[in-house]
């Protein structure tokens, strides 16, 4: 039996009891080792209707699309019709934000990379037309500047509807089309679907969502965002094994597996080499390419990406050099627990590859000077406000605002400790997981100027 063999037994024997542990309703399993390709799905699709999860069912990728978006990107490029280092206005003249300099300036690299500087978190609605991608990047025009473009990174949502514009404006049909004409169709994706419309001629999986921290999971009350921001990850829908198709495409130069050529060799390569360098965030990657999430691993590197929607979270690793691909699809509960508890053993036994620990709060955390870190930080979605208690503790309460709050979202409060330097995390997990915030820069007086957990929010000058 191959060890390819032994995994898929393993998975089959595994999966159904991992999904009780961490309380996800369903998850589907996908590994492809040099093409050849197994895939596992356990659970149910909806706790409404019991609907089980095959391998066939399909999931939301959330912003895996991003990596899509950018391929597109990357194959007009191909064309000559597209300079990655122009303006954005050279293809999208209505593009501005609040900044008319940095509105001017912005590149196409630099929204692929995370780097154009705006606000991100933007799920602003602007209808189910055809035009909604056009209509939401004129929606951004009032959009504040975090910092001068190409300065540093800050995932960037908005950034990529941006992208999904120039794509439309250069193809001259909507974004969903271009996805369908020049990805879904030269891959030979047979269980894929660019919103509910479509998705729901297949075995379509149904995001869950906590009403509280500790409570089951049941299915969300809406199904995905708002197709205007399709680009970003709204959208995309399908099976664990058509997800790997694309990224083995990716691994084999930018050829379907019938060998079309989908993508150039020379920009497969590009889109894989470091853009940006990240802070120490622990999930996230060392680094980020033109779309792909860069992980410096031991055994590595690795390449990928992660997406979330509502109820439902996906993840995708590549590892380049042994020509090995995963994929995760799940519609609930702790998709990051069942990623530690499935994935370091795929990557090692399949790869060679070993997933760094997470970070973890210090056994005796040391008493610091926190007057540093203290203020309000503030973005579209939440307020994040940093305090200090009558101990000299560290505490930080994220307040959801906009969609965020419409959704759901509560307030968490939770307290920091120092792993080193300006990074910090909370002392109790989420879902397991001890995500850093990095205080970066300095407003003037002495305080950081941006907390940073994958986006870096800007700290609120005090009022008079």
């Amino acid at each position: 039996m191959s060890e390819l063999d032994d995994i898929h037994h393993w998975l089959r024997e595994q999966l159904p009891a991992l999904l009780l542990e961490y309380k996800v309703p369903a998850a589907a399993v996908a590994i492809s080792v040099g093409g050849d390709v197994i895939d596992v799905a356990a659970g149910v699709l909806s706790r409404a209707t019991g609907v089980e999860a095959t391998a066939d069912s399909v999931f939301q990728v959330g912003s895996i699309t991003k990596v899509w978006t950018s391929t597109l990107v990357m194959q007009l490029a191909d064309e000559g019709r597209l300079d990655l280092d122009a303006p954005v206005r050279r293809y999208v003249p209505q593009f501005c934000v609040a900044d008319e300099d940095a509105s001017a300036a912005i590149t196409v690299r630099q929204l692929m990379s995370h780097t154009a500087g705006f606000e991100g978190d933007i799920f602003t609605d602007t209808g189910k037309g055809d035009d909604c991608v056009e209509k939401y990047v004129a929606s951004i025009a009032g959009t504040s500047q975090l910092f001068a473009p190409g300065a540093m990174f800050s995932y960037n949502n908005a950034g990529y509807c941006v992208l999904g514009r120039v794509v439309e404006v250069l193809r001259g049909k909507p974004f969903d089309a271009c996805v369908r004409e020049h990805l879904f169709t030269p891959l030979g994706l047979t269980h894929a679907a660019n919103g509910a419309d479509e998705a729901i001629l297949f075995r379509a999986a149904v995001g869950h969502v906590q009403p509280a921290p500790d409570a089951d999971p049941v299915p969300a009350p809406v199904w995905a965002l708002a197709r205007s921001n399709a680009p970003a990850g709204s959208m995309l829908t399908m099976r664990a094994r058509d997800l790997l198709a694309f990224g083995q495409m990716h691994l084999d130069g930018g050829k379907a597996a019938d060998g079309t050529r989908v993508l150039s060799a020379d920009s497969a390569a590009a889109m894989q080499r470091p853009q940006v360098t990240l802070p120490a965030l622990g999930l996230m990657g060392d680094a980020w390419g033109l779309g792909w999430e860069l992980f410096d691993w031991p055994g590595g590197p690795v390449i990928g990406h992660d997406g979330n929607t509502i109820g439902q979270a996906a993840m995708l690793r590549l590892v380049p050099g042994r020509n090995v691909a995963v994929a995760l699809l799940t519609n609930g509960g702790n998709p990051f627990g069942l990623y530690t508890s499935i994935f370091p053993r795929l990557l090692r036994d399949l790869a060679g590859v070993q997933l760094p620990a997470l970070p973890v709060p210090p056994a005796e955390p040391e008493t610091v000077d926190v007057e540093r870190y203290l203020g309000t930080y503030a973005c579209d979605v939440a307020e994040q406000v940093v305090e200090r208690d009558g101990d000299g503790r560290l505490w930080v309460e994220q307040r959801p605002k906009g969609l965020m709050a419409e959704l759901g979202g509560q307030v968490e409060r939770t307290e920091l400790v120092r792993l080193s330097d300006d990074r910090f995390v909370p002392l109790k997990a989420t879902h397991g997981v001890h995500l850093p915030h990095v205080f970066l820069g300095d407003d003037g007086t002495g305080h950081a100027l941006y907390i940073h957990s994958g986006r870096a929010i800007r700290r609120v000058p005090p009022t008079a």
